[in-house]
């Protein structure tokens, strides 16, 4: 059976892994033993992560509704029950975008709720 030699396997192999963690501090940008670990402990934290973000987002939509809506005298928690009551389905992320950016319809939606 012939010799197989994996010169270029490896070159590449270690060339794109060096491509991934370019701009890495210090020997983990350079070294392959220091930076395969850091590569794979940053694709963990990255998967981690964009599950948190969308925790994040829920809880600032959450801040931005209550804000809005007690300056109506009403609670955050008041509020969505009275949405649900009057049927009207519109998602956290929409309602902290009304009440951010356009108040006089959220205002609409609240006096909607409360009917």
């Amino acid at each position: 059976m012939p010799r197989v030699k994996r010169g270029t396997q490896h070159t590449k192999r270690r060339k794109n892994l060096l491509a991934r963690v370019k701009g890495y501090k210090w020997g983990r940008k350079s070294k392959i033993r220091l930076a395969r670990p850091a590569m794979l402990k940053a694709g963990v934290y990255a998967f981690r992560d964009r599950r948190a973000k969308k925790r994040t987002f829920r809880n600032l939509w959450t801040i931005k509704i209550n804000a809005a809506v007690r300056e109506l005298g009403l609670s955050y928690s008041r509020f969505i029950a009275l949405l649900k009551i009057a049927n009207i389905a519109i998602d956290r992320k929409v309602l902290a975008q009304l009440a951010e950016k356009h108040p006089a319809i959220f205002n609409k939606v609240v006096a909607a709720a409360q009917k």
